[in-house]
């Protein structure tokens, strides 16, 4: 059975930067989750990082706050983590927060706290998608369900 690397606040856990979550409620997580699917990390604190923490944004190759303190390393231990989740749990998916500067896998915020948003991924989601983890965010998930399927069937078949 395939598993799924999940961001813990879509699960309803209290991680976020502000210590909200980002509930996800779709009936493929709650069947998931009955499956024994998921696999839940949040790398920021996974890194270190307290909750509620200051909002950080990606700005090139670092993470900063606002103020400008430099998070890169709490950030790059989360994603780390999740490497060694994946490893351990042979994860060939993951459904991450949007537009998170450790998760958001499509568009992140452009780094100046404008709120603007731009392509790009999240620490977390580039170090996984260079291991060959397809990364799906809520929006996506019909597309990560297919996937899934196509490669319950493929393996099936092997």
């Amino acid at each position: 059975m395939e598993k799924i690397l999940v961001s813990a606040c879509l699960l309803g856990a209290p991680l976020r930067y502000d210590g909200a979550d980002n509930r996800c409620d779709h009936p493929l997580l709650d069947r998931w989750s009955r499956q024994g699917r998921l696999i839940d990390i949040c790398p920021e604190t996974a890194g270190g990082l307290p909750t509620p923490r200051p909002p950080a944004e990606r700005r090139g190759g670092r993470v900063v706050t606002a103020r400008g303190d430099d998070l890169t390393e709490a950030f790059s231990r989360g994603a780390a983590a999740a490497v060694d989740l994946c490893r351990t749990h042979d994860i060939r998916l993951a459904l991450l927060a949007a537009r998170s500067p450790s998760c958001g896998n499509r568009m992140i915020y452009d780094g100046r706290f404008s709120g603007r948003l731009i392509p790009g991924a999240g620490v977390t989601a580039e170090r996984l998608q260079a291991i060959g983890v397809r990364v799906f965010e809520p929006a996506q998930i019909d597309e990560l369900a297919a996937t899934l399927n196509r490669l319950e069937t493929e393996n099936a078949h092997a």
